[in-house]
């Protein structure tokens, strides 16, 4: 039999091993480019149990996406082997993406009879790096960064003995023959770094101290560099900000264990189950207690304005031992700050030399260790919706997982979007989605990008026919596309890719209603689109609704100064009647408002827009909430976090029936107005607002229904990552009997566009065109 899917790196061949041999069964079993081959004799019952098995009971890690069997001619074999891996030419495997400490190595880190008592880079064949690690496949030390650390006699004897859990553990290892940790000031070089010493506790001892007297350490992890510091020392979170530029966007913390993680957040049953997944991401929580007060004891600094927290569990011993020697000792910390080891908009910094000359503005201190990262990967962020783990960032733990598309497929390349870019390669049935790169401004990030892109290819064996990229033409991964070579292009307008995502994560073929509010995107019209409604199947859209079009002075001044897009609505909706007392432009230089405002009234550097995510900031800036921001989405969050609850009014709002539908809420706004000067609460306001947005959208979704006779909505667009809105509109659709379908694996924002691209890239040429 051949198995494809996941099943190098995960424990598979000593599973089959040890079933095999538990039946009476003889034969071998072996890895190759393609995946795992095993033929085994004895009795066809036997045979039956065993292939069932083989499926059923699984490593945690594993899973077979296909199984092919044949039947052989008995050889009278004896005894059950496992045998060399094989190369295939043109042939692939999947690997596994990294996975957390599991519960067995966790018992082995914090036993001090055990042999790897406290040491931080403990793993088996369930859990530790894979991903970041790997060269090339077959999956086998040789082609991973741990080749140059010869084992001793003791792991030596657990990798060659397949009863052993660590039975061909590629990164097996101990404090004898594996990986070592240094620690080195500010101002070091790598020749001060030595890796001699065994023992990690006086090194990660030296660090909790360095920590609880408020210093910023760079910590050397599983796919990058990670910034910590102590959660509770407002000065050194302080600090950490202005260090790194970060004035205001949340940090997310690591908390030692569950129970902490309780006293901080509230914490749904799937909450903890994302929390203690695998993948081990960082969780959105709300940081309420019980009884609905904020209690989360740790300063407003980490996450200002905000109601939720980015919370994530320790993923290796080595980040465990940032608490604590052992599970039987008391935590240092209630929590620590772990941020990306990166400057502001930079890839994550992942060898030692870079971290050393990249990263001494920032850090006081580095841990270091000498095992390589092949591949960076950043922390993944997932949020529960409708009691769902939803991926907000797919990054360590998700890739590079592929997605079953469930037919067969050309070899594309589909170069995502310009911000929190991802690429996607399909082949066979497989989307091959990259982790998060990020937002391609700068030339590391681009090189992040190719580096990225060209493993993957390698790694997967795809050599792309055809190159699908998003219709602006000023985007940095569009000119990637058209320099390419590759004669196929694809130009896909952005919100048809964020549909399709939507449609092909849910299977859903034919046509659909397709709702993305987003941002920006060039429509087909050469205006910025990103509050639309599309009729929409792979290959086409009809655009049939949008939100109505104001002017966006000024472009990119406009996102990050949202008071540019208030005046916008404002004059859009009142002219010349507009108050001139509005407290949200008080901070503005009077020098600055008159320009914006002749640049609306003479239409000046000005392009239309219907975007969501701009009317969002629009509002924000209106109460009050953000008239400059420092990161994308700031205005928006901070409307959504001040929504009162229990607020049931709208306001109201106009449809215009043209050649499309265009919601027009010049009304919302006017209302938006005197609510203001009537001082009535923003978090009313706001509530206020998302249930008009909400209503307007499930309103135009009722109009296309009755002319098109379609009833399933997909929602997506990064928009939709707002909770409240998103909850709001499903759950009104649902009960208006529309099949509502949200995304879960792939993100509602631009992660999730190079999928898309690449499906409707596909269809088309399926189509011939």
């Amino acid at each position: 039999m051949h198995i494809r899917g996941i099943v190098q790196g995960v424990g598979f061949r000593p599973f089959v091993y040890n079933l095999a041999t538990s039946l009476g069964l003889t034969g071998f079993v072996f890895n190759s480019s393609s995946g795992v081959t095993i033929e085994v004799e004895g009795h066809a019952a036997t045979i039956r149990t065993f292939i069932e098995s083989l499926q059923h009971d699984l490593p945690g890690l594993a899973q077979i996406l296909e199984l092919t069997l044949s039947e052989l001619k008995v050889v009278g074999s004896s005894g059950f082997d496992i045998l060399e891996s094989r190369e295939e030419i043109g042939e692939f495997t999947l690997v596994s993406p990294d996975a957390g400490t599991c519960d067995a190595c966790w018992r082995d880190f914090g036993d001090p009879l055990n042999r790897r008592f406290g040491y931080p880079f403990t793993n088996c064949t369930h859990c530790g790096p894979r991903y970041t690690i790997v060269q090339d496949i077959p999956y086998d030390r040789a082609k991973t960064t741990m080749s140059g650390f010869i084992m001793c006699d003791a792991c030596t004897a657990e990798y060659g003995d397949p009863t052993d859990r660590r039975f061909h553990a590629q990164p097996n290892a101990c404090a004898v023959c594996g990986p070592a940790l240094c620690l080195v000031p500010r101002g070091s070089s790598p020749a001060d770094c030595s890796f001699a010493e065994k023992d990690s506790l006086p090194a990660i001892r030296a660090t909790r101290q360095i920590l609880r007297e408020g210093k910023i350490v760079a910590v050397k992890g599983l796919g990058g560099f990670l910034l910590a510091c102590d959660a509770n020392n407002d000065a050194a979170v302080a600090e950490l900000r202005r260090r790194k530029h970060r004035p205001i966007k949340p940090f997310a913390l690591m908390v030692r264990d569950m129970k902490r993680i309780q006293r901080i957040c509230a914490v749904s049953p799937e909450d903890e189950a994302a929390l203690q997944h695998p993948r081990r991401p960082i969780v959105i929580l709300p940081r309420a207690s019980s009884d609905g007060t904020v209690a989360s004891g740790l300063p407003n600094v980490i996450a200002p304005g905000n109601n939720t927290l980015g919370i994530m569990l320790p993923y290796t011993p080595l980040h465990y031992l940032l608490f604590t020697d052992s599970p039987e000792s008391k935590s240092e910390f209630v929590a620590l700050v772990m941020t990306s080891g990166n400057l502001t908009e930079e890839p994550i910094v992942i060898s030692n030399t870079e971290a050393l000359l990249r990263l001494s503005g920032i850090a006081d201190w580095f841990l270091l260790h000498n095992r390589d990262i092949a591949t960076r990967v950043d922390d993944s962020v997932v949020r529960t919706i409708e009691r769902k783990e939803t991926v907000l960032r797919r990054s360590r733990g998700f890739a590079p997982q592929t997605i079953d598309l469930g037919t067969e497929m050309a070899q594309v390349l589909a170069v995502g979007a310009e911000l929190k870019n991802t690429f996607c390669l399909t082949r066979d049935r497989h989307a091959i989605l990259s982790q998060h790169i990020g937002d391609l401004e700068n030339y590391e990030t681009m090189r992040f990008f190719e580096e990225t892109l060209e493993k993957m290819k390698h790694l997967f064996k795809v050599s792309p026919k055809a190159i699908a990229h998003d219709l602006h033409p000023s985007y940095r991964s569009t000119r990637m596309a058209l320099a390419s070579g590759i004669e196929r292009r694809f130009a896909v307008q952005h919100h048809h890719a964020h549909i399709a995502s939507c449609m092909v994560e849910n299977h859903l073929g034919g046509k659909v209603i397709g709702v993305a509010m987003d941002g920006t995107g060039l429509g087909s019209d050469d205006t910025i689109w990103g509050g639309e409604f599309l009729v929409a199947d792979l290959a086409g859209f009809e655009r049939r609704a949008h939100l109505r079009a104001v002017p966006m002075p000024g472009g990119d001044a406009a996102i990050r100064q949202p008071w540019r897009m208030a005046l916008s609505y404002l004059r859009d909706a009142l002219g010349s009647q507009m108050p001139d007392n509005l407290a949200c432009f008080r901070t503005v230089p009077p020098t600055q408002f008159r320009l914006v405002d002749t640049m609306l009234s003479r239409r000046i550097q000005t392009v239309q827009t219907s975007s969501c995510g701009r009317l969002f900031d629009a509002v924000a800036a209106l109460l009050g909430l953000g008239s400059e921001i420092t990161f994308e989405g700031q205005a928006a969050i901070a409307l959504e976090m001040a929504a009162e609850p229990g607020v049931l009014d709208r306001y109201g709002f106009d449809l215009e029936q043209g050649e499309s539908t265009v919601i027009d809420l010049r009304q919302t706004i006017v209302t938006i107005v005197r609510d203001i000067v009537a001082e009535r609460s923003v978090a009313a306001i706001s509530a206020c607002f998302h249930n008009t947005l909400s209503a307007a959208i499930v309103e135009v979704c009722c109009r296309i229904r009755k002319s098109d006779g379609l009833d399933r909505v997909c929602l997506s667009g990064g928009v939709f990552q707002n909770h409240l809105l998103l909850g709001l509109t499903a759950v009104e659709l649902r009960r208006l009997r529309f099949g509502v379908f949200l995304h879960a694996m792939v993100p509602a924002n631009d992660g999730g566009i190079s999928l898309g691209q690449a499906v409707i890239a596909n269809e088309l040429l399926r189509r011939g065109d």
